[in-house]
């Protein structure tokens, strides 16, 4: 039996087929139609095909995309992939694949991915963080994830940024209504912002660390802050669910000075007099997430 995995995601669509070991046996990419609901139902329905032919063989398919399905209503909701909200999106995959689909959160899946296989490995309690263009989250506990009674544990990123310093109140505007979301400190588009401020160019988490490497004045405090704050939100988290391990992913993720003393940072902020969190890199890198959307379906049971 393969496993399927899809990344629905706002600019790409990704499938993968895995063998029953994990072993991964196709891949495919395309551009999301992202403003047409139709249009990407059908595209799923070709990159799944694509890659069950490439596997040579049907397998059990489990979608990941942001949002989630309300328990209330069964339609999808808080997806930043506007078309997709208000629609009944695992019943019509459905209908498309001629199977039953799972349909869960993409933080969810990257979390479930790193502690499958990956950082989180071995580990009962596994909070995944994504620091890319937004800033989700996901819980997996013994293997399982932790959607939550409204089908939103996790979701760190839309709560405040805690012990605001003056200069960082209240916080710039969050697409949620809100002001001074963690999502709005840490996204990938925040360090850009933070780092121009200061007066610098418009450039990349990766730019910006390449600057701070090279001896960048500038870019070293918009990383040191950035860090910090990074801390202050993971303390808030350990206070709540107190995780073995944090994966983090995303683009900003691959910054590797963002680790450099990260864990006594968050030790400092924590109500804790020691600890023991391991606060890691993931190891699947962007595929965590279509990954973890085909162990939708169980991990290594054979």
């Amino acid at each position: 039996m393969i496993r399927v995995g899809v990344d629905l995601g706002g600019t790409k669509i990704e499938a993968i087929a895995l063998s029953v070991d994990g072993e991964m046996l196709a891949r495919r990419r395309i551009a999301t139609p992202a403003e047409d609901y139709d249009a990407i139902l059908r595209a799923v329905g070709a990159v799944v095909s694509a890659v069950e032919q490439e596997a040579g063989g049907r397998g059990a398919v489990g979608v990941g995309t942001p949002g989630a399905i309300s328990p209330r209503t069964g339609l999808v909701k808080n997806s930043n992939t506007l078309a997709l909200n208000g629609r009944p999106l695992a019943h019509d995959l459905a209908l498309v694949l001629n199977r039953v689909v799972r349909l869960e959160n993409d933080a969810n899946c990257f979390a479930l991915s790193e502690a499958v296989d990956g950082a989180g490995e071995g580990a009962r309690v596994v909070f995944g963080v994504i620091l890319g263009t937004g800033v989700g989250g996901g819980i997996v506990i013994d293997g399982k994830i932790l959607r939550g009674h409204n089908r939103i544990a996790g979701e760190w990123g839309h709560n405040p940024l805690p012990r605001l310093r003056e200069s960082e109140y209240p916080g710039p505007l969050c697409y949620c209504g809100e002001k001074g979301c963690i999502e709005t400190f840490l996204c990938g588009p925040a360090l850009a912002r933070d780092f121009a401020t200061r007066g610098g160019a418009r450039l990349t988490a990766e730019e910006i660390a390449r600057r701070a490497d090279q001896g960048d004045a500038r870019a070293k405090e918009t990383l040191a802050a950035y860090r910090d704050r990074l801390a202050r939100a993971l303390a808030s988290v350990v206070n709540v669910i107190d995780p073995d391990v944090i994966a983090l992913g995303g683009g900003v993720s691959n910054v590797a000075t963002l680790y450099e003393g990260l864990e006594r940072q968050v030790e400092r902020y924590a109500f804790t007099d020691a600890l023991d969190t391991k606060i890691l890199r993931n190891v699947h890198g962007d595929s965590g997430g279509v990954r973890g959307a085909a162990w939708l379906w169980g991990a290594r049971e054979g």
